[in-house]
């Protein structure tokens, strides 16, 4: 199991363009994929899952990942949260 938190920068948070993208490559990996914010998860892979959590600019969500092909995705999973959000 692979995890890690993240501060999110842009200003409108975790709109329907990020998640949309975000949710396009979570779809690529095998292994399962879980966003917290504050109290409440969603899977990654799920869009109205992570529109759900209402992630705003400042939240800090966790991602976890478990799975086969867990290391590659949370490099990843990282990066695309550092250049998009």
């Amino acid at each position: 199991m692979k995890t890690f938190q993240y501060t999110i920068r842009e200003e409108l948070g975790m709109h329907a363009r990020p998640a949309g993208l975000i949710l396009q490559l979570a779809k690529e990996f095998k292994s399962d994929i879980i966003v917290t914010n504050g109290d409440k998860s969603g899977n990654l892979k799920r869009l109205f899952s992570v529109i759900d959590l209402d992630i705003k600019y400042q939240d800090t969500v966790t991602v976890t990942i478990d799975g086969p092909d867990e290391e590659v995705a949370a490099e990843e999973l990282l990066a695309f949260f550092e250049e998009n959000l």
